[in-house]
């Protein structure tokens, strides 16, 4: 994953515990991580590099915690915290709340970088096929996920 080297750096226990490649494996969750994972977390969220809660929001949802990533989510009034917010609640199952916070992000910049992406399309192809969790779902859900999170981290180099 190219992130900026501090978020990297920020990151690279979670990633390591956790590759990317087997992160968010489920379209829709269904178990709460355990302490243990959370713990983890909240000692990653330490790192300065990951301090604004874009990045916050993204990391619970990294590893299923969608309270987490919902309670933070939802204090972030622009287009980038209703598409942390859209993700967390397609993720929950939630997908008619999912399409609202979608509606609310409009034409977000990282949509460019998923490639051939539509929210609201992958958010329709989630619901109908989610129980079986396909793999090209899943895919599109880690890069989703990926380009978000390193526009994200870009931005705040700009700072």
């Amino acid at each position: 994953m190219n992130l900026p080297v501090q978020t990297a750096a920020a990151m690279s226990p979670l990633f390591n515990a956790f590759p990317p490649e087997q992160a968010m494996a489920q379209l829709v969750v269904k178990d709460t991580p355990s302490r243990a994972v959370a713990e983890q977390v909240e000692a990653v969220l330490k790192d300065p590099a990951l301090s604004r809660p874009v990045l916050q929001s993204a990391v619970w949802l990294y590893v299923d915690d969608l309270d987490r990533s919902h309670a933070v989510s939802q204090g972030i009034d622009d287009s980038t915290g209703s598409f942390w917010h859209g993700i967390m609640h397609r993720r929950e199952g939630d997908f008619p709340n999912s399409h609202y916070w979608f509606n609310k992000v409009g034409d977000h910049p990282a949509f460019a970088r998923i490639g051939h992406y539509d929210p609201h399309e992958f958010v329709t192809a989630v619901e109908s096929k989610y129980q079986s969790d396909p793999a090209d779902l899943i895919a599109i859900q880690r890069r989703e996920w990926e380009e978000l999170f390193r526009w994200c981290s870009e931005q705040g180099e700009e700072s």
